[in-house]
This record gives structure tokens, sequence and C-alpha cells, in this order.
């Protein structure tokens, strides 16, 4: 193999992408086991490398009062239509995947929030591409998984730079496929997200033409099932899950290079591809309050596809969250970490 191929084998299968993908994924509902002990369950439906990885690796899965059973989703749409049919009580999700959810009037919450850099959200073109900035990319090819976070940081981006979606000549592919399309010269660019974005960097492969820093709003979230939420005894495993989580994410900040260990054991990532981006985004999200700022944040991401026809009609996204678990926390738009 020569050094700088990346082989479709080292792309993480569609479990791995952390709910950032808003694809046609099935599930794989076999559950991880379960933690904790006691009468009451929470359901919690995860992503391999994602919550159950982060909990354990931080020690936070010690001295449960109530069961955790886990199961595993393919990306964050499957997982939502669990929490809508009550098959899990919650689980995590990227900025885009709910919006999806709310367009097709699914019972979900979102119920809490967590804000990160954006800079692994990329357009990336070869590495030898003579494309220098944004506005060169009318009338060229771009791959991208479609309702996808990529998607819309995509869209967003091209309008920064004065373009519109259909100045472009848009191929709807999925990671896999997208990178044989993109190292194969079949594409002109690609719209992805780490640890996609920091794959092909680390194999010289291309370079970020524009990242959606700035341009797309960072956020990710843990969805709930509102009939989970009616239960006192599951309201108050929630609020605890939740405190849990957030501690682990403080504890990825403070130890990326352990974190990037374990996540690269848990998804077959290179370490030096996990570890880069985990300093590029996964250890710069803080936990926010879900406010006003992100519902309107997640309402324009809504918007924008309804105006594109992906979405059927208008979302109130206001009525998909709950706000009793936002305690002390800061505002949505608090800066993440550095």
């Amino acid at each position: 193999m020569r050094r700088h191929v990346v082989p479709a084998a080292l792309l993480l299968p569609l479990t791995l992408l952390l709910a950032a993908c808003g694809g046609n994924s099935a599930a794989d509902t076999a559950g991880a086991g379960t933690d904790g002990k006691g009468s009451l369950t929470l359901n919690v439906g995860d992503q391999k490398g994602g919550s159950e990885a982060v909990l354990r690796a931080a020690g936070e899965l010690k001295n449960l009062d109530y069961k955790i059973k886990w199961s595993t989703f393919t990306s964050g749409p499957p997982l939502l239509e669990a929490v809508n049919a009550k098959a899990v009580d919650i689980g995590g999700v990227g900025n885009t995947p709910p919006v999806f959810a709310a367009g097709a009037g699914s019972k979900v919450s979102v119920v809490a929030a967590w804000h990160g850099t954006s800079k692994g959200e990329a357009i990336l073109v070869p590495k030898n591409s003579s494309l220098r900035k944004p506005e060169e990319l009318k009338g060229r090819s771009i791959a991208v998984a479609q309702g996808s976070s990529a998607h819309f940081q995509l869209i967003a981006s091209l309008k920064e730079a004065g373009l519109k979606l259909s100045d472009v000549k848009v191929k709807y592919l999925q990671p896999a496929d997208a990178l044989a399309a993109f190292t194969g010269g079949k594409v002109d660019a690609w719209a992805v997200w780490d640890p996609y974005t920091s794959q092909v960097l680390n194999a010289e492969q291309g370079r970020i033409l524009a990242d959606g820093d700035g341009v797309v709003n960072g956020l990710s979230f843990q969805v709930a099932a509102p009939s989970a939420l009616k239960d006192t005894k599951k309201a108050a495993a929630v609020k605890d899950y939740l405190e849990r989580l957030r501690r682990a994410q403080d504890w990825v900040y403070r130890h990326p290079d352990a974190w990037a260990k374990v996540w690269a054991k848990d998804t077959g990532l290179p370490y030096e591809v996990a570890l880069a981006s985990v300093k590029r985004t996964n250890a710069s999200r803080i936990a926010v309050a879900v406010d006003k700022p992100l519902i309107a944040s997640e309402q324009q991401i809504a918007d924008t596809f309804t105006e594109l026809k992906l979405i059927p009609g208008k979302v109130d996204f206001a009525a998909f969250v709950d706000t009793r678990f936002n305690g002390g926390l800061p505002p949505s738009t608090t800066t993440p970490r550095a």
C-alpha cells in the first residue's frame, strides 16, 4: 500500500459518524450491554465510539443506581426513529437529524446541547487542485451526503461566497463512495466532517478549501422521548445521565491523548487521525443551555432545507425542545474551548 493512499477500509463505518450524517442508514440495535444496577432501566441510543465509550473512558459509568441498556445505531436518523418509537429513551445526535425528525413530526425533545468548533466540517479539494477559494467552486462538482450537517455547511459556505447550491454540481454520495470519487478525480470537492476531514489531511490526499467555523452552529445534542420525560423516575435518570456526559466531555478536554487512544481502539481509526480529530473538533465541545439562540439557529437549518424541498413544510423547532435540564449552563453561543 502506498503511504498516501486512504483505502476505503480505513473509512469509519456509518456507526461512527456521531450523528452528523442525515442519510438513510439502518440501525444496528444489538445492544452493547448493560451498566449499573437497580429496578429502573434507561434505554440509551448510541453510536460506536460515542457516549458509552467516552463515559467508560472517563470513569463515569461507576456507581449507577439505575441501569443503562445500550443500543447501537448507524447514525442519527435511525436513532431518532427509535426515540420516536419509544424503543430508546435518549440518544446523542448532531445538529441536523433533529431538524429532519421535527420535519417528519416525530415525538422527540432536544434536552441537552454541546457547542464545539466546526473546523472539522470542511469542503476538501485534492492536494493539487487549482481551486484556492470557495468562489471558484461555481460550476464544479461537489460530493456530499444528502441531508447531513455537511450538506448545510456546504450551502452556508457557498452563500458566504456569493453562490447558491444550484451554482455547483452536487453529487449526493455517502462517505465511502465520496472518498472513492474524491481520490479518483471524479469530483472537484468533497463536503464532509471529522474524522473524515482528519483522515484525508493526515494522508495528504487533500486540503481544506473552506471550513464551517463561524458558518455553521457547531452544535450537538442529546434527544429524549417525551414519554420518558413524563416518567418522574426516568426523568431523574436522564438528569443524572446528562450530568455524567458533561463531566465526561470535560475529561476529554483535559485528556485528549487518552481519549484519542480509546477512540482509535473503539473505532479502528489510526491513532494519529483520532488525535487530530479530537484536537480539531471533539475536545472543543462545551456543555451549553438549550436556549432561544439555539432554537433560532436550528430553525435556520430547518428553513433552509424546507426551501430546498428536502423537508415537507414549515418546521417549528421550538416545539421540539425541553429546557428543564439547563440548570446553570452557559448560553449556547458560548465560545468553544480552544
